[in-house]
């Protein structure tokens, strides 16, 4: 039976931590998994804009002897030149797998149900399991044993937040959402987590007091908008400006980790000088994006390699 990513919750703890040990060895050793996806062809769906998650499946997929096929809305919008389901069942037919960035779950759902093949999220609007791979990635080779850190975030309550949020959960680390009243993650994926995170004896914390993230080992920054919001920074600056990440924020907690999913609006949500200090493990972050994916798409498409 084909196996999906889609909110993030399809693999255990154990095998989130096979995962992350295999993109480990992966991102040292690459020559030895060269051809773990050859005679692979790997459709790459994107109704939004992107960077690091282009440039990471595509390279990501060639080093590993696969091929990545690009769809953009050129080619016509899902739902709308054809149906969902359509696309599915038409990819589907030709490919190995299909990876989407898209608006909605909703037509990540769907593209689950009509696609024989492994559907991979790699952004929707309540989920973005592949960034959260590439954090905990970044953590476990900066600290170690995750399940001994606390983790916060801050900012709005979004995709981000819900992934970091599950998978924190999933392996037993403590995390703190820090948001404004009124923005803050979904209350379902909320108690959703903190359910997971009880049986792991670790703790979900939301709150809108920045005191919340002291004692914690790594701070997290999001944008302050969200992709699709066309709200101008400025106009939401007084609400976040107090949980911006920067030296003093730094300070209180003892954070000795910096972390930021980019796009980043330097002199926001983050300060240049927190973004570019010895702290921020942000670049390496987002290669491990790469890394996290690559482990992703063998353990779904060559688990015996």
């Amino acid at each position: 039976m084909k196996q999906d990513f889609i909110t993030g919750l399809e693999l255990d703890e154990k095998q989130i931590l096979s995962l992350l040990s295999l993109a480990q060895k992966i991102k040292a050793h690459p020559s030895d998994y060269s051809q773990a996806l050859a005679g692979k062809s790997i459709v790459t769906l994107f109704e939004k804009q992107s960077l690091r998650t282009r440039l990471t499946f595509d390279i990501g997929i060639h080093k590993l002897g696969g091929h990545a096929v690009y769809l953009d809305q050129q080619n016509g919008a899902m739902g709308s030149r054809e149906s969902v389901k359509d696309f599915a069942l038409n990819i589907s037919t030709c490919a190995d797998a299909i990876v989407a960035r898209v608006n909605h779950h909703k037509t990540l759902q769907e593209l689950s149900e009509f696609s024989a093949k492994p559907v991979v999220n790699s952004l929707c609007d309540l989920y973005h399991p592949c960034q959260a791979l590439a954090d905990f990635l970044t953590l476990q080779e900066v600290h170690g044993d995750v399940s001994q850190l606390k983790l916060a975030y801050l900012g709005e309550g979004n995709n981000v937040t819900h992934s970091l949020m599950l998978l924190a959960a999933t392996l037993g680390t403590d995390f703190v959402a820090v948001c404004p009243k009124g923005s803050g993650p979904d209350a379902q994926i909320v108690k959703q987590a903190e359910q997971i995170a009880a049986s792991k004896g670790a703790s979900v914390l939301v709150s809108d007091r920045v005191e919340a993230a002291a004692g914690a080992n790594a701070l997290y920054a999001d944008t302050w908008v969200s992709m699709g919001d066309n709200t101008p920074l400025e106009q939401v600056k007084e609400k976040y400006m107090p949980y911006q990440l920067n030296k003093q924020l730094v300070d209180m907690t003892g954070a000795q980790t910096i972390l930021h999913c980019q796009p980043a609006h330097r002199e926001f949500e983050i300060t240049s000088e927190v973004m570019d200090g010895e702290q921020s493990k942000i670049i390496q972050q987002a290669e491990n994006r790469m890394h996290a994916q690559n482990a992703l798409l063998v353990t779904l498409l060559n688990p015996n390699f």
